[in-house]
C-alpha cells in the first residue's frame, strides 16, 4: 500500500489547512495517511522534529511519499540526509519549503529559531540520492519564505519547481482548506 506522511509546519497541527482535505482525498484513492503533531510547534528545533518524525514513518520505501509545509519541509530534508545508503522513498512536494533564512520573522526569538534550520549544515547530495522525484511549490508573495528559494530546489534537490501568484504561505490565514496542486502531483509522483 502506497503511505503518505505529512509534516505540518511552525506552529501546526494535523488538523488546520489543507491538511484533512488532503488526508480525505487521499484516503479515498487508497493511501494510507498519517498527519503526526511535531513536538513543541510554538518553538520547532531540529533535535525534536527530526527523530518524531523518524518514528512516525517507520520503515521508508518507494511507496512512501513525503508532504511537508514550510518547516515540515526542513523536517524531512533532514530525516531523508539521515537515510543510509541506497534507501530510497518514492517522492516528496514541497510546499513553502525553504533553505534560506526566514523573513518576515518577528522577535529574537523567532530569529534564532530560524537560524537553527537554515544554518544547521545539510547534505543536499544526501537527500537528493534519497528521493525518486519532488515537487516544491511556491508562492511570489509568502511573507516568510522568499521565491528565491525556488532556485535551491531546483538546482540542488533537483525538484520541479511551481511558482504561484498571490497564495501567500498556503495556509489558513490565506484562505486554504484545499490545496489540488498538491493532490495532482502527489498522484503523479506516485504514479
Amino acid at each position: 500500500m502506497k503511505r503518505v506522511i505529512i509534516a505540518h509546519g511552525w506552529d501546526g497541527t494535523p488538523e488546520e489547512g489543507w491538511f484533512p482535505w488532503l488526508k480525505k482525498e487521499l484516503e479515498a484513492r487508497n493511501f494510507e495517511v498519517h498527519i503526526p503533531q511535531l513536538p513543541e510547534t510554538e518553538a520547532p528545533h531540529i533535535h525534536t522534529w527530526v527523530p518524531a518524525l523518524a518514528s512516525a514513518i517507520g520503515t521508508p520505501d518507494e511507496d512512501t511519499y513525503l508532504v511537508g509545509h514550510s518547516m515540515g519541509c526542513q523536517a524531512i530534508i533532514r530525516y531523508l540526509e539521515g537515510l543510509p545508503e541506497g534507501q530510497k522513498v518514492g517522492g516528496a512536494i514541497f510546499v513553502a519549503g525553504f533553505l534560506r533564512p526566514l523573513t518576515g520573522l518577528k522577535s529574537e526569538e523567532e530569529t534564532q529559531i530560524g537560524r537553527e534550520w537554515t544554518e544547521t549544515p545539510l547534505g543536499l547530495e544526501k537527500v537528493r540520492s534519497r528521493l525518486k522525484r519532488s515537487v516544491a511549490i511556491f508562492s511570489d508573495n509568502d511573507p516568510w519564505v522568499p521565491v528565491e528559494n525556488a532556485e535551491d530546489f531546483k538546482e540542488k534537490l533537483g525538484s520541479e519547481v511551481i511558482i504561484q501568484r498571490g497564495k501567500g504561505h498556503f495556509n489558513e490565514e490565506f484562505g486554504f482548506t484545499e490545496l489540488p496542486i498538491v493532490l495532482e502531483k502527489l498522484l503523479e509522483l506516485a504514479d
